[in-house]
């Protein structure tokens, strides 16, 4: 009896395991065969082509509206794995960040800290503890970071979010982009993007 449950627990632990996998890496679900969801990994025919720039501005545009009709977008960048922007109100404060799919077209909020640590549109909404860290402080904690993550990297430009900071950084061009948490200071460096490719438009 032992011995078959033992066997069984096996069996269910091997399709869970399997699950996941195939959740993980997309199954052949509508985003096509082996596509991860959030522009991290893919499997494509070697003749697929990007979608056009401005077809993805309006998908975001569009997508960002739903969630706050005066929404725009900001900071509208080019990365080999996905298309970013800023999403911002009529002030052009920070609301959250976007993604979509440079092949699919396929938009959806960025992963990490735009999940994460958004106090208004992410997961952990509502938080009313007072701020630790501004945009000034916030920015040095960053730039502290980059000494050994990226030794010469220097941040090149910030935006703000509900909760947090969202800094770009390079070497002279944009290399990469990170976030800074706005109350523990946590360091999130976004390695979802692939390199850059341009943009940087309202």
């Amino acid at each position: 009896m032992k011995r078959t449950g033992w066997v069984l627990g096996l069996a269910v632990l091997g399709l869970l395991g399997l699950a996941l996998t195939q959740g993980m890496m997309g199954g052949y679900g509508r985003m096509g065969p082996g596509r991860m969801g959030m522009g991290m990994m893919a499997v494509y025919p070697p003749e697929a082509k990007p979608i056009p720039e401005e077809v993805a501005k309006a998908r975001m545009e569009a997508y960002a509206k739903r969630l706050y009709p005066g929404a725009r977008l900001k900071d509208f960048m080019a990365f080999s794995q996905n298309y970013y922007a800023q999403a911002v109100d009529e002030k052009g404060q920070g609301l959250l960040e976007l993604i979509a799919d440079r092949y699919t077209g396929v938009v959806s909020p960025e992963p990490g800290p735009n999940m994460m640590w958004n106090t208004r549109f992410g997961m952990h909404g509502s938080l009313q503890a007072p701020v630790r860290y501004r945009l000034e402080e916030a920015r040095r904690l960053a730039e502290t970071f980059l000494e050994g993550f990226l030794p010469k990297a220097q941040v090149l430009e910030a935006g703000a979010f509900p909760g947090y900071y969202t800094f770009d950084f390079g070497r002279g061009a944009v290399e990469g982009m990170l976030s800074v948490n706005a109350y523990t200071g946590e360091i999130w460096v976004h390695t979802w993007h692939g390199p850059f490719l341009g943009g940087h438009g309202e």
